[in-house]
């Protein structure tokens, strides 16, 4: 097998509006497709009693946060309400370096500082079916979520297209 054949793996990083569904449909994907791989979140907001640290999001203090912003150890990062909320790098340049998929679900402006950091990040744009689209700039596809198991199907679509085509001999070889 030829593995030059075969595309290198990308990050791809779904974003949209609040009320477009992020949520239901990543939950469908972590279900249906375990082999993409998606990071934990960093946060500086307390543990809820459902949640298990290094499962919903790693639970650091703000020393801790500030740290992984000076050392360049987030993707990137934002304040939400009183709390911080970071994508780190490292799982996802180890991933992408493996030939693993990566995916990120993150609100536009964390998405375009995603896109900063990786410039060959895909960027998905999940709308709900009253969005006008419009081209943005540095958005490579638009999903319109008229059913999470939908929109969950063409999102692992898109993943599987560019990263898990079979290798190709060479023809007459």
């Amino acid at each position: 097998m030829h593995d030059e054949a075969r595309p290198a793996a990308r990050l791809t990083v779904l974003t949209g509006p609040s009320e477009a569904g992020r949520a239901a449909v990543i939950r469908l994907v972590r279900a249906r497709s375990p082999w993409v791989r998606m990071p934990v979140l960093v946060t500086t907001r307390r543990r809820r009693d459902h949640e298990v640290d290094g499962v919903h999001y790693t639970f650091v203090d703000e020393a801790a946060f500030d740290r992984m912003v000076d050392e360049r150890g987030l993707l990137e990062s934002a304040a939400i309400r009183h709390h911080r909320y970071g994508t780190p790098r490292r799982p996802v340049e180890d991933w992408l370096a493996a030939g693993e998929p990566v995916l990120l679900s993150i609100d536009p402006r964390g998405a375009e500082l995603v896109s900063q950091a990786v410039p060959d990040a895909r960027l998905v744009l999940l709308l709900n079916p009253t969005d006008r689209v419009s081209a943005g700039d540095g958005i490579d596809g638009a999903i319109i979520n008229h059913a999470a198991g939908r929109a969950a199907d063409e999102l692992v679509g898109l993943l599987g297209s560019t990263f898990l085509t079979p290798a190709r001999p060479p023809r007459g070889g």
